[in-house]
């Protein structure tokens, strides 16, 4: 991944992983995909 996406690399340099230990699970009570991915669309990204 880090020879495709090397804009990675400078987020994560320090810990030398992409993603950390931590685990999530959710549930969409059945909401259509065009919901959800407005919702995710619409969420703020780290800079």
């Amino acid at each position: 991944m880090r020879a495709e996406f090397p804009e990675l690399a400078r987020h994560y340099y320090r810990a030398n992983r992409l993603w950390s230990a931590s685990y999530f699970a959710g549930s969409v009570g059945g909401a259509p995909l065009t919901v959800l991915r407005q919702y995710i669309e619409q969420q703020n990204r780290p800079v």
